[in-house]
């Protein structure tokens, strides 16, 4: 039956980062559709007060506290899941940073810190969760990529070059690890109505004109989309899409070249 290519009974999902923003929203979404909840951050509040969240709706989150870019820390968070739920079935590298500093004034300190969460963290706990789900032949991972992963903007030099790494390191873990059943994917999100975007949203903002000008849908996407579009890449719907990075944008990838004029409707 075509429910149970989403069904995600007894599936153990980490979305990394997964107290807030997005991540929480993939986690209610995967957790709704049956997946067991795990989130880690290095902040032990959000790990706390998101479980009321989570709970809203319904879902049962297990919270654990580590830092993904520290390899000896995310050996202990996991084996910790691994304990008290079970073996990662669904991994969603969310947890993530950005620094906008233009290139002249970024210290490389920045610079690398940015790359270290956004890049090497995905690494780090793909290497540690893909053994033994090459060992059950199955296995779904989910790589937050972005919009910036295929072009730049002013200003974030090093969010651009690390999610621009993570797609091709998306497209090279598919290379090593589809021959054992692992589907590995990337979500590119365009511009999502969040906490974070309220304020270039309202008014006359220069940017929410960009945004509704040149997105063909006309709107701001909702967190819910990118939810749903990590519950298909996360199913069994998804079980020959390998090596894609899907973009959650309203069409503003396929419209980025178009300036909309003053005789447009």
């Amino acid at each position: 039956m075509i429910q149970e290519l989403f069904d995600l009974t007894g599936q153990v999902a980490l979305i990394t980062g997964g107290t807030h923003g997005i991540g929480m929203v993939i986690g209610k979404v995967l957790g709704q559709a049956g997946a067991k909840i795990c989130v880690n951050d290095i902040d032990a509040d959000k790990l706390e007060s998101c479980k009321k969240e989570y709970a809203n709706v319904g879902v049962d989150v297990f919270t654990v506290k580590f830092n993904v870019t520290d390899e000896d820390d995310v050996e202990r968070g996991i084996s910790i899941i691994e304990k008290e739920v079970g073996a990662i079935d669904i991994l969603v590298n969310n947890a993530g940073i950005i620094k906008r500093i233009p290139i002249l004034d970024m210290p490389v300190a920045d610079f690398k810190q940015v790359i270290d969460v956004d890049l090497v963290a995905p690494l780090i706990v793909a290497k540690r969760v893909a053994p033994k789900m090459i060992e059950k032949r199955s296995g779904k991972i989910i790589n937050m990529c972005s919009m910036m992963s295929i072009y730049g903007r002013n200003s974030v030099s090093a969010y651009a070059a690390a999610k621009g790494g993570l797609k091709l390191l998306t497209a090279n873990m598919t290379c090593e690890w589809a021959k054992y059943n692992l589907q590995i994917n990337g979500i590119g999100p365009g511009y999502i109505a969040t906490s974070q975007t309220a304020a270039i949203r309202e008014g006359n903002h220069p940017f929410n004109d960009l945004v509704m000008t040149r997105t063909p849908a006309g709107r701001w996407g909702k967190p819910e989309d990118v939810g749903n579009a990590a519950l298909f890449l996360a199913s069994k719907a998804s079980n020959f899409v390998n090596g894609h990075v899907l973009f959650v944008d309203g069409g503003i990838l396929a419209n980025f070249g178009y300036v909309a004029g003053e005789n447009d409707i």
